[in-house]
């Protein structure tokens, strides 16, 4: 899509990182230390949404953050991001990280869903652009995102009102 346009494809901003877990990456367990992945998650959902908005921008909430498989030294850690739902100001990406062993054999380790807001010069929220669905797949993604945030938004209601 061209910069400034004010619908971008899922395409568009989709992005995948690769990184080699190292015994500095590790617990006292010997599995990799969630904070670390929590920071890779938080940093792949950043350059999604750059890319989406071609703005600045700053992260509201992680929603989702479960480890559903330990992760060992010297696996490569596989993680794909995507946009998944546009609001006026902020988006929600999606990002999915896989262990991948020396046998090549991958496996899920968690799914998190990031909350990105845009902004402009001033450090102020901007409006994003919205989002092209291509497909079935993407539409059902998007409704998704449009309910968990008004689960977001009825949760931080109780939470500080």
């Amino acid at each position: 899509m061209q910069e400034g346009s004010g619908v971008k494809t899922i395409a568009d901003s989709m992005t995948e990182t690769i990184r080699v877990v190292v015994p500095q990456h590790l617990n006292g367990a010997g599995t990799l230390f969630g904070g670390q992945l929590a920071l890779w998650i938080d940093e792949v959902a950043g350059v999604v949404a750059a890319r989406h908005c071609r703005s600045s921008v700053t992260t509201a909430a992680i929603d989702n953050l479960r480890f559903r498989e330990p992760m060992y030294q010297n696996e490569l850690l596989i993680m794909r991001g995507k946009v998944t739902f546009t609001g006026t100001t902020s988006l929600e990406v999606r990002v999915d990280s896989f262990a991948e062993n020396i046998h090549g054999k991958t496996k899920l380790i968690n799914t998190a869903f990031v909350i990105m807001v845009s902004l402009g010069q001033e450090g102020k929220p901007i409006t994003v652009p919205g989002l092209a669905l291509q497909n079935e797949i993407e539409q059902a993604e998007f409704e998704a995102g449009k309910r968990r945030k008004e689960v977001r938004m009825r949760l931080n209601k109780e939470l500080y009102e």
